[in-house]
């Protein structure tokens, strides 16, 4: 017996519809690369996104074809997250800090017909556009601004021009491809996740069913993750869902301009990863103030240490640390506190926040050993993160070698993470499988070394590795980029720190400084570039062997 319900479909454009009906003074607030500020209220942006998307069929955009982005969070790029699924077609976000190879590599692989870009990227598509594959190419700025170019480029405002500003979105099934987003690549070619109208609709609605208790009535939002980057983190659906006001930070992501624009702008939450947080507080520090309205970050993309954690804390701004990825929608996890933890002391309630907490409705979890058996919930045991749900990925866009490698035998897709589960079902990270240490036939977590050596005011940031030892296997090596030159810490310095929270045997064995950390095109430290350069390290103990 069936349900005597209506079906209709969960598309992207019934969010977009809805805030503008429902939310009028909620507000799209955009800091452009041209160097203002603009506002558009919701019904306003569904009015350009409407002529955008005649403008898409003028340009002979169709039902599935890629439509390319690279640009920097504003009005115009949300406005072709709209535009592009509401006819059918796929809005492909790339990530310009990627390498040159893998961007002409993804551009190929995903089959691109046409490219918006903003103004700060033209120099660049200059000097590849003969790598990449024959397609148009838009400038998203006024006829005012544009470049002499040699793209022969359209200008997005011109072509905005003369078409409705009124429509109803195409008819489509859900489960229509809608975005695709390329994971980083640090092994092997950049794979394609490919979301689905129906994906993206039910992520909106699990991410504002758990953060809008938290956030409040129609927050204002500064998605500092960019919109290039896992659909910035899903809040171009979940903003409009919750009638949020999303502050656009544009290219200007140093602590300084936040700061500003926190201020300015009244931002009652933003979102990024622990890289830009640490930028935010130092400025925070040197201003001797938070921005007056901030209350709430979101963090992930990497582990948040626990000394920042509580510097914001007693700053008065709940951290809610969550965990996802590119294949998740991102958001799996999230951390935010129930009534009777946030009665718990403070120790108690930083220990609950430095784990990536409950898992969202609509995701599964489950950790398995290494012979792929189920682990206990208990907060001990450890395994591989497995997951499923209604929006992760079922595999990769034509690679059919790498999907088959990323899901187990009962359909789940396994993340790479080795994680532990407690008894209240709080997902805490112990390290990417990758990057866990196996010493002595005993297994060392990368991320528990370095969150506890953060706490030291002398570092700015630092990575564990394992080098190769004869005797152990593998052993620690600590690196730190220092907050002085001439102000180091010696590596007694940093074990003092560490020796309440460790074992003798799960010290680090030595100690080198960097000027600078390598990053990965989505703000993480690139352990895999710090592995080409210290692999051959030579531990104090074996240079007298």
């Amino acid at each position: 017996m069936e349900g005597l319900m209506m079906h209709r479909p969960l598309l992207q454009g019934g969010l977009l519809d809805f805030a503008a009906e429902s939310f009028p003074d909620a507000q799209v607030v955009s800091r452009r690369v041209e160097g203002d500020t603009t506002r558009h209220g919701w019904a306003q942006l569904r009015e350009r996104a409407a002529q955008l998307s005649f403008a898409l069929r003028d340009m002979g955009i169709g039902s599935g074809d890629r439509v390319a982005t690279l640009a920097w969070n504003g009005h115009r790029h949300l406005e072709l997250y709209y535009a592009v699924p509401g006819i059918g077609a796929v809005c492909h976000t790339i990530n310009p800090r990627l390498s040159a190879e893998q961007m002409i590599y993804i551009c190929h692989h995903a089959g691109d017909k046409v490219l918006f870009t903003d103004l700060t990227f033209v120099p660049l598509l200059e000097k590849l556009k003969d790598q990449l594959p024959p397609m148009r190419y838009v400038i998203m700025t006024d006829r005012a601004h544009m470049p002499d170019s040699t793209l022969d480029a359209l200008c997005y405002e011109d072509v905005l021009q003369g078409h409705p500003t009124r429509r109803d979105w195409d008819d489509l099934d859900e489960n229509t491809a809608s975005g695709m987003c390329y994971t980083s690549g640090t092994t092997g070619d950049p794979k394609g996740v490919v979301y689905s109208h129906r994906s993206n609709v039910l992520h909106a609605m699990a991410t504002s069913a758990v953060l809008g208790p938290d956030l409040g009535p129609q927050p204002r939002i500064l998605p500092v993750v960019p919109l290039f980057h896992v659909n910035a983190w899903g809040l171009p659906f979940s903003g409009p869902l919750m009638g949020a006001s999303l502050i656009m930070p544009g290219p200007h992501l140093d602590g300084a301009s936040l700061w500003d624009l926190c201020q300015d702008e009244a931002v009652e939450s933003a979102w990024g990863v622990p890289t830009i947080w640490q930028g935010l507080f130092a400025e925070i520090r040197k201003r001797g103030a938070k921005p007056a309205a901030l209350r709430h970050i979101v963090v992930g993309g990497s582990a948040m240490p626990r000394s920042l954690t509580e510097g914001f804390e007693k700053l008065g701004i709940d951290v809610n640390h969550a965990w996802g990825m590119t294949e998740t929608s991102p958001l799996g996890s999230q951390g935010s506190l129930t009534p009777r933890q946030r009665e718990l002391p403070f120790d108690d309630r930083m220990t609950l926040k430095a784990t990536q907490g409950r898992r969202v409705y609509g995701v599964e979890m489950k950790i398995v050993d290494e012979n792929g058996q189920r682990q206990p919930h208990d907060g001990v045991a450890m395994g591989e993160l497995h997951v499923r749900g209604n929006f992760v990925a079922a595999g990769y866009f034509q690679n059919e070698d790498a999907s088959r490698k990323a899901m187990d035998a009962e359909g789940w897709f396994c993340t790479g993470d080795v994680a532990s589960i407690d008894r209240e079902n709080r997902l805490t990270l112990r390290d990417r499988s990758k990057d866990l240490i196996k010493s002595g036939g005993e297994w060392i977590s990368s991320i528990d070394l370095e969150n506890a050596a953060l706490a030291h005011p002398k570092v700015a940031q630092c990575a564990v590795i394992a080098v190769p030892h004869p005797k152990w296997d593998e052993r620690p090596l600590l690196i730190v980029k220092p907050q002085s030159d001439t102000d180091r810490p010696t590596l007694d310095d940093l074990c003092a720190v560490l020796a309440p929270h460790f074992a003798k045997w799960q010290m680090p064995d030595d100690l080198v400084f960097v000027e600078d950390m390598p990053m990965t095109a989505t703000g993480k430290i690139s352990k895999l570039t710090l592995r080409k350069r210290f692999g051959d390290h030579v531990l104090p103990d074996l240079k007298s062997a």
